[in-house]
Order: C-alpha cells, then structure tokens, then sequence
C-alpha cells in the first residue's frame, strides 16, 4: 500500500472515532437533562447508607443471569 492511501485510511478512522464520540456525548447530555430522582419506597429510611430505591430493584432485575 502506498503512503498516501494508508494517510487517508488513517484520517478517515480518526474522524469516525472523533464523530462517534461526539455523538455519544450529546446522546449522554439529553439523557442526563431529563432525569428525574428515583422514587424511594414507603419501608426504606431517609438515612444514610443502602436504601432500596427503585433504581436498584431496576438494576437487580437487569442484572440476573
């Protein structure tokens, strides 16, 4: 291959990995926008440590193999 052909292989990867991050990051900004906080349920506490919120049961369920 010469030179010139791996050059603009090389820039044309770059701009998809550049593209692609950008991309990301507005998908990652609008979703962050409009979060709202989990609901916690009536049993769990307000102090600190672990609360059993809905956002954890939506995590324990995901997460079964």
């Amino acid at each position: 291959m010469t030179t010139k052909l791996l050059s603009r292989r090389r820039k044309f990867l770059a701009t998809l990995g550049v593209g692609g991050a950008a991309a990301a990051a507005v998908v990652l900004k609008q979703a962050g926008g409009n979060a709202e906080p989990a609901a916690v349920s009536a049993g769990a506490t307000q102090g600190k440590g672990y609360q059993l919120t809905e956002h954890v049961r939506n995590y324990y369920r995901t997460a079964k193999i």
